[in-house]
């Protein structure tokens, strides 16, 4: 197996699943690369879901791009090439099916904020309202991004007003910011607390059931590879994928 980048214009962070050798894919006539933009906070459960789909379809190389998705989003609008869309936001998801761009979405799992603090939480934070205290350098996700739309919903239901140092444009932008120490705290994921490790302890509060992020998954109209496409949105949505998926802390949807 050999590793490449995704060549993907304007995407914020991109990386490459491992790429598959041999024969051409069944049905697909030839040897295909098949791209798909992923919500930021997929970055480490897609990459085995990618590996997986290599092994079982030999001469097909998934490449994918990461980043917010609304930013995501408005690649696909400008016809940025894609062949499949995971979404952390399902509105930006409706939208896109609306205007025919992307074929019958499916949802596949769900999310919840915790709290992200530094090893040890040096500020000692214990709930969500603590996040308002004016002395703690607070980040959360832009209001465009899901889980910036989250950290308001979950701020409205909790009645807590949150002034944070900066809003980032996707959620592992919050988190590296406190892995870096350069936040007390910040809002992220379950996904992305279980995946930084021992880079960061979580929170978990009760606020967040208010705000559940379902995301959804479709292949892009148009796609050069749709079948594939297809098989990969099957893959992702079937047992294996699932639990995948499970595994990086993502819920069922």
């Amino acid at each position: 197996m050999r590793a490449r980048r995704a060549g993907v214009a304007g995407a914020v962070v991109v990386m490459t699943a491992l790429a598959g050798c041999g024969s051409p894919a069944a049905g697909d006539g030839d040897e295909a690369t098949l791209t798909v933009f992923a919500a930021a906070s997929l970055r480490e459960a897609f990459e085995p879901v990618a590996a997986d789909f290599e092994a079982a379809h030999p001469g097909v190389d998934v490449r994918v791009s990461y980043a917010g998705s609304s930013s995501l989003a408005a690649q696909v609008r400008e016809g940025a090439p894609a062949d499949v869309l995971a979404s952390a936001n399902r509105p930006v998801m409706d939208a896109l099916a609306a205007d025919d761009l992307v074929t019958a979405p499916r949802d596949f799992a769900t999310n919840t904020l915790e709290i992200a603090v530094p090893p040890g939480n040096p500020a000692g934070v214990t709930t969500l309202a603590d996040l308002a205290d004016p002395a703690l350098d607070v980040v959360v996700c832009a209001p465009a991004v899901p889980c910036g739309s989250a950290t308001t919903a979950v701020e409205a239901d909790a009645g807590v007003e949150l002034s944070p140092v900066s809003e980032e444009q996707s959620v592992t932008d919050v988190l590296a910011k406190v892995v870096a120490g350069e936040a007390d705290a910040g809002l992220v994921y379950v996904t992305d607390v279980t995946a930084a490790g021992d880079d960061v302890d979580g929170i978990a509060f009760d606020e967040s059931a208010a705000a559940v992020n379902t995301y959804p998954i479709a292949t892009v109209a148009g796609s050069p590879h749709a079948a594939l496409a297809d098989e990969l949105v099957a893959a992702v949505l079937d047992d294996a994928g699932q639990a995948t998926l499970a595994s990086y802390g993502f819920g069922a949807p």
